[in-house]
């Protein structure tokens, strides 16, 4: 099957246009890019798509998602990090999800994503208290039929919880303490085993479209042979390797207290770094900790509407990009951003950073944030190479967005106008791999009417179960609020909050 894009505004994010539109045909071909010029002319057999109102540019990639959140969606606010996650993923109680349900919540999930845009998912899914194969293939196989390309992990973590916060402990009563410590955790082996069989059932499924990547949950949340174990696995597979680092204060205080120093350090002293890794978030970096991820070839997803519901603090955007470290952009969960719209996140990451100081040219430019949605993602990704901007040989994984519309009213500078304006209202059509999978604005490969009334169907029992965990786990969130109001009154060694720290220092 072969298709032909005539005339269109394009953005190809390649190395020589960039993020500037140019006018050009794009010819298709057995999913993959076989030509784009100027002066192209169809062939025969070929679906003629005209171009001549129409925008297109490369599928957004996102950096740094959780597909475990769709059915947390609206359902917080006003809680930091450490005491969210006690919720979204809770510590007491069980939270197992059958394979029924992840394959409704993936599936949902994926029809969001593609309607606004995305055409590559890095999801992080995390299972508690752990994930099995049934709920793997779940994913995969959810994502198989909606036709979106996706990393999809083994999210793990396997040292105690108390062992993963500070202070926590302390605040906690004895009952609690008790049950906490109870609870099992995965060894190292076990993990790792898990991985490999992993790779062995799901990697390079969908002729290479959906990938297993191994994500170790964070140093502190990890035994140093798991977190070497899975770097050295992730490079052996050519695949990702998905950690959260540095993402709170309290995570920055943490290195302090259990590891006597930066985690991204003690990452670099274990060889937990490598240009297959991505670290989530990184907003509370040192220069030195920027410097060592730059040197790595490790990647940063950058999240920042989650960052700024959850309080988490401001990214260095450029300093990270001084440094040389690549960036993604991610939205990461429903739960912490309510949403996996790729737009909302660029025009965020756009706007955030041109309010921690007056210096313009410090400010994000419109091409560095798409670069960070779409190459910058794909190589974060490790898929670089496959997509991320529209060039010969690479995959036809795109966007075509109706220029007819009021987001491009007047029609200006559409780069300009797809970061600021576009809020995916004007996308048409959406290609994976060459294969139309969103037309006139609505996802063609799987039936979404029937996915919402499934859920509609489960919801009550859902919400109640989703309530019963809440009241459970309230007993914990005293002694986190403690231990929160005690870490980010500490000392650091920076400051990423957008006010003045000595209001809040000890």
């Amino acid at each position: 099957m072969s298709t032909f894009i005539r005339d269109a505004h394009v953005i190809t994010m390649d190395p020589i246009s960039g993020s500037t539109p140019i006018v050009r045909s794009i010819r298709i071909a057995d999913g993959v890019i076989v030509a784009i010029g100027e002066h192209l002319q169809p062939e025969p057999g070929d679906e003629i798509v005209e171009g001549r109102d129409r925008l297109v540019a490369p599928g957004f990639v996102n950096a740094h998602t959780h597909s475990w959140e769709m059915l947390y969606k609206g359902r917080y606010d006003n809680l930091p990090l450490e005491m969210w996650m006690a919720m979204s993923y809770p510590i007491l109680g069980d939270s197992r999800v059958a394979p029924d349900l992840v394959r409704l919540r993936t599936t949902l999930f994926g029809i969001e994503s593609l309607k606004a845009g995305v055409t590559t998912l890095v999801d992080d899914v995390l299972e508690t208290p752990g994930q099995d194969h049934e709920q793997l293939a779940a994913v995969f196989d959810a994502y198989e039929q909606l036709g979106v390309r996706a990393n999809v992990s083994g999210h793990v973590i396997n040292r105690p919880f108390l062992d993963t916060v500070p202070f926590a402990e302390e605040y906690l009563p004895d009952d609690v303490v008790r049950e906490i410590r109870s609870a099992h955790v995965p060894s190292t082996e076990a993990y790792l085993r898990f991985a490999r069989e992993a790779f062995a059932a799901h990697h390079g499924r969908a002729n290479g479209r959906l990938r297993f990547m191994v994500a170790p949950s964070a140093p502190q949340r990890c035994e140093p042979a798991l977190l070497t174990g899975a770097t050295e696995m992730a490079l052996e597979f050519g695949a990702e390797c998905h950690i959260h680092v540095l993402e709170t204060k309290t995570q920055l205080v943490t290195g302090d207290e259990s590891y006597g120093g930066s985690l991204v350090s003690y990452m670099a002293s274990i060889g937990a770094l490598s240009p297959h890794t991505t670290l989530a978030h990184g907003i509370w970096l040192t220069d030195a900790d920027m410097q060592t991820v730059a040197a790595a070839g490790t990647s940063i997803s950058h999240n920042p509407i989650s960052n700024l519901k959850l309080g988490s603090g401001i990214a260095a955007w450029r300093m990270l990009q001084n440094a040389g470290v690549n960036l993604g952009l991610g939205t990461d969960g429903c739960s912490s951003s309510d949403s996996p719209r790729m737009l909302d996140v660029v025009k965020t990451a756009a706007l955030l950073h041109k309010v921690t100081g007056p210096d313009i040219d410090q400010w994000p430019t419109v091409a560095e944030v798409l670069a960070a949605a779409t190459i910058g993602g794909a190589r974060s990704a490790v898929l670089d190479d496959v997509v991320g901007s529209l060039e010969v040989g690479k995959q036809a994984d795109l966007v075509i967005y109706d220029l007819e519309t009021m987001a491009f009213t007047p029609r200006q500078k559409l780069d300009l106008q797809l970061v600021y304006s576009e809020n995916g209202s004007s996308i048409d059509i959406v290609m994976v791999q060459g294969r139309v999978v969103v037309a006139g604005g609505e996802v063609i490969t799987v039936d979404e009417r029937a996915a919402r009334a499934e859920l509609a169907e489960r919801l009550d029992e859902i919400i109640e179960r989703q309530d019963r965990l809440d009241e459970r786990n309230q007993a914990v969130m005293p002694g986190l609020a403690r231990m929160y109001e005690r870490a980010t009154s500490m000392p650091g060694a920076v400051n990423r909050f957008s006010g003045d720290e000595r209001a809040w220092l000890v």
